[in-house]
């Protein structure tokens, strides 16, 4: 197929009007909004706790190291979507393929226990 420039009209136009639905409503919710400030209200909250102390207190690196190899690990998932979709189409080579993915997955998940990484106390 030969796509023209005109064959994404549509497409910029669905854009421009979903920025432009956007910008509309931030900017008429902010002058039409009430505009009523008090050091209550000012003050930070979060899920019912007041705040106290800094907000750069030092957490554990066993947080973010267990939040990255989430998002790893979900990444990984998705790219099983299409494979399954396309499981007759690519026949036996695809599914060879899909071993070696789900295996070298595996290593690395395995090597990860070994490590000790998902483990919160030593």
């Amino acid at each position: 197929m030969n796509y023209q420039p005109s064959d994404y009209l549509p497409i910029l136009i669905q854009l421009g009007l979903a920025v432009g639905f956007i910008v509309t409503t931030m900017l008429v919710t902010h002058s039409i909004g009430p505009k009523r400030n008090s050091k209550l209200k000012d003050d930070p909250f979060e899920c019912g706790i007041e705040a106290k102390g800094d907000a750069r207190t030092p957490i554990s690196i066993k947080y973010f190291l267990v939040a990255i190899l989430f998002v790893l690990f979900d990444v990984e998932v998705i790219f099983m979507y299409p494979w399954a979709v396309n499981f007759i189409k690519l026949g036996t080579t695809g599914f060879v393929e899909m071993i070696l993915f789900m295996g070298l997955l595996l290593a690395g998940f395995f090597y990860i226990i070994r490590k000790g990484v998902l483990e919160w106390e030593k």
